[in-house]
């Protein structure tokens, strides 16, 4: 089912430190939405709040609401695995688990999740693995170590990994930051397939992938050094980059700061 996530006034700490300070947005269903804005101004911490990744750090905290499909992932009673189930993660660095085979890193979540047939696990591994446009290149090497595949075939296999789980919203946080530029063309690729199946959220300080990959742009930043991020304007790729609302956004979209 589509998922859409409506987030008001949230406001993350790390301890006493404001972070990021009364965001407010809503993403539609099976779209890609980029996170783009100078380092520090929050992005990536917004982006794990979407998950409840941010509060897995000591001290860590959020204010405000974040709705998937109208229900508050913070409510009281709301388990945190069962959020991350829904909302799956891909992370900067690629990281297959390392003592494990491609197989291995494919079906773990499931196998978290009380999956043991194996007739379940191979379909879905074969299944992720052709999503995350991998299958042809590893099929025969299945039982090799995960951490053996190139970086782009790491990342690649993290992507099958998360959505092997059937999650209904993928968050990428820097997806592309540790690879080359032909890995770089995969994965966005890949991102514009996905977007039928799931609601994509992505940070990237690559403008130009932002543009490529996106339906739905929002620009963070932040006043000064120590200030919380803030959420400038969100509006469709297309406008953001050619005709923003805000000053600030033109600025930092031309180049002149950031």
């Amino acid at each position: 089912m589509a998922t859409r996530i409506d987030v008001s006034g949230l406001t993350a700490y790390y301890g006493k430190f404001k972070a990021v300070s009364d965001i407010h947005f809503s993403i539609e269903p099976k779209s890609v939405t980029a996170f783009i804005g100078p380092s520090g101004c929050g992005k990536s911490t917004v982006l794990r709040t979407l998950n409840r990744m941010h509060e897995v750090l000591p001290g860590a905290r959020v204010e405000g609401r974040v709705l998937l499909d109208g229900e508050d992932l913070y409510g009281p009673g709301v388990d945190p695995v069962n959020v991350r189930r829904a909302v799956g993660m891909v992370f900067q660095r690629p990281n297959p688990f390392p003592t494990m085979s491609i197989y291995e890193n494919v079906v773990a979540g499931l196998k978290l999740n009380g999956a043991r047939k194996k007739s379940l696990l191979d379909e879905r591994a074969e299944q992720s693995l052709r999503g995350a446009n991998l299958w042809e290149e590893v099929k025969e090497r299945l039982g090799r170590p995960g951490a053996g595949l190139s970086g782009g075939q790491q990342q690649r296999l993290c992507i099958a990994r998360a959505i092997a789980v059937e999650p209904q919203v993928l968050l990428m946080d820097e997806p592309c930051s540790a690879l080359d530029p032909i890995s770089t063309l995969a994965i966005e690729d890949l991102i514009a397939k996905l977007k039928s199946s799931y609601t994509i959220v992505i940070v990237t300080h690559n403008m130009q992938q932002a543009a490529r990959v996106s339906d739905t742009t929002a620009f963070f930043t932040l006043d000064k050094t120590g200030d919380p991020g803030r959420m400038v304007e969100m509006d469709r790729t297309e406008k953001i980059f050619s005709n923003p609302t805000e000053k600030r956004t033109e600025e930092y979209i031309t180049g002149r700061f950031g």
